[in-house]
């Protein structure tokens, strides 16, 4: 199923370049003292470095892909992350995307997964809704047979809003909720949890002040030995330093 996915995903994306008589190749590049996904850390609060490609056409397809080095544990089974998207999106007072976006790890990491995703923009506002669609492990060989797995069980809900500064500076409000068995596998929280973070971007520069409301770090949850493990303190604030380049091939 892993490898079945994979392919169907490169090969949405090689039709992309007979969809349009128009395309365009980007790319970037940023480095951050700590990789922050939905609230939470995915580098054991180290820094990371991380880069992507997208190809866009004029009718609005697109495809992308993305990577990073990522930690879970001292000593676990990954070292990086590699994601592969494709969608479509349009729109101007009222902006669109839809899309499919899978995660890929170490291979004896096993814990692939995809989902499906919609945004929409209006002005300086931004909703988005991540639904699971398919994970590689397995709950009943985890050992939680009580756990769903099922598509659309496990999903992600958020808002954005910015404010644009005369100084060229962009203020950035987020709130985001997170809900679902396969959250708790992935990321050791035991609960659903909201996330929110207020930043401040420019010339590619970012500072973040981020946080959960989870009660607990979830580092001890099903681990025997946990006080060997390090701390992820994803119920602790966190103040994170980026630079992104972004440019055209």
């Amino acid at each position: 199923m892993k490898h079945k996915l994979l392919t169907a995903a490169i090969s949405a994306a090689a039709l992309l370049a007979t969809s349009a008589s128009f395309a365009q190749l980007t790319g970037n590049v940023s480095v951050t003292n700590n990789y922050i996904w939905r609230g939470l850390t995915q580098s054991i609060n180290e820094a990371a470095v991380q880069g992507g490609l997208d190809y866009t056409t004029e009718s609005g397809l697109y495809a992308g892909t993305w990577v990073s080095n990522v930690s879970y544990d001292s000593d676990d089974a990954y070292s990086y992350e590699h994601d592969m998207y494709f969608g479509f999106a349009g729109g101007e007072d009222v902006t669109y995307n839809v899309g499919y976006l899978y995660y890929n790890y170490d291979e004896n990491a096993g814990f692939d997964f995809g989902e499906v995703f919609a945004k929409i923009g209006f002005g300086n506002f931004l909703a988005q809704a991540y639904f699971l669609t398919n994970a590689e492990p397995d709950e009943v060989a985890l050992g939680r047979p009580d756990w769903d797995f099922a598509a659309l069980e496990t999903y992600y809900l958020s808002g954005d809003y910015s404010i644009p500064l005369a100084s060229g500076a962009t203020v950035g409000l987020h709130l985001g909720y997170h809900d679902g068995d396969f959250a708790e596998a992935f990321n050791g929280v035991t609960e659903s949890y909201m996330d929110y973070n207020i930043s401040i971007a420019k010339d590619g520069f970012s500072f973040m002040v981020t946080s959960t409301d989870l009660s607990s770090d979830g580092d001890d949850d099903g681990v025997e030995d946990y006080a060997s493990m390090p701390a992820r303190d994803n119920d602790e604030m966190k103040f994170v330093v980026g630079y992104k380049l972004n440019f055209e091939l």
